[in-house]
């Protein structure tokens, strides 16, 4: 006689065994969509060059979000590169200097800059403002709108800078150098302070003369080598895609030599 087929037996499971496999699931999914770093999502910026630093951001208003002056550390994992997780960390160093953005051309001035030069300034910070030069514009004008806005220089703040990183359409090279040596040369009067040049190594090679880079401690800029084609410079920023505590997003990078 043919048995019949009973009813098919539910699997029964506790609550508890129902939330581990959930759970289990969204691990998984997790995993899928996350970079896995030995239990981690870990935030990566550039590497840093070989070397014993002094690091410094620059910081304008096209650095979105709010900066933790008082808590600005570069960190640094096995492979060489910046973190934003501490416990990925092989070595963490405080930020030493900052330089944030005053001006530009013959009047605009940058809308963060009152607050980000307090902040640094009651975050102990080694602070500079800087000057974005526009070669189309008359040299001394663009210094007294940078002087205008600045104001008056503590003795332990940074030298001011002038960031020098493009040419306008017709403009000659001897009328750039002219307008910068002017801008200079005005900033310098002012302040008793020999004013730093930033400016890519390229760009000083193309277009600023020796009267400039011969007689001004220069700041380049020159990304993804092992040391800048410029020798003779008093800071290196070496990326602007480095990860730093204390800053939103990715931010310039510079470094100084220890002595």
């Amino acid at each position: 006689m043919r048995k019949k087929k009973g009813k098919p037996k539910t699997l029964k499971m506790s609550p508890w065994a129902a939330i581990g496999v959930a759970a289990g699931l969204l691990l998984v999914i997790f995993l899928i969509f996350h970079r896995w770093d030995g239990g981690r999502n870990v935030e990566r910026g550039a590497k840093v060059p070989s070397g014993t630093w002094r690091y410094g951001i620059d910081i304008s208003h096209n650095n979105g979000g709010k900066i933790v002056w008082d808590s600005l550390y570069v960190m640094i994992d096995n492979k060489g590169r910046t973190v934003r997780d501490p416990y990925s960390a092989k070595e963490i160093k405080p930020v030493s200097f900052a330089l944030v953005k005053a001006t530009e051309g013959a009047s605009f001035r940058d809308p963060d800059f009152k607050d980000n030069w307090r902040e640094a300034g009651k975050a102990s910070l080694r602070r500079g403002a800087y000057h974005f030069f526009r070669s189309s514009k008359d040299g001394e004008v663009q210094a007294r709108n940078f002087i205008s806005t600045v104001g008056d220089l503590r003795i332990k703040d940074l030298p001011p800078v002038l960031d020098i990183e493009t040419i306008h359409l017709g403009c000659s090279d001897d009328l750039l150098n002219q307008r910068a040596l002017k801008w200079l040369q005005t900033v310098e009067r002012h302040y008793g302070k020999k004013p730093v040049v930033y400016a890519s190594s390229s760009f000083i090679k193309d277009h600023l003369s020796k009267e400039i880079y011969g007689n001004y401690p220069i700041w380049v800029a020159h990304y993804g080598k092992p040391r800048p084609s410029h020798e003779d410079w008093i800071w290196w920023q070496f990326t602007d895609r480095a990860v730093v505590k204390g800053v939103p997003g990715t931010v310039d990078l510079s470094v100084m030599a220890t002595e």
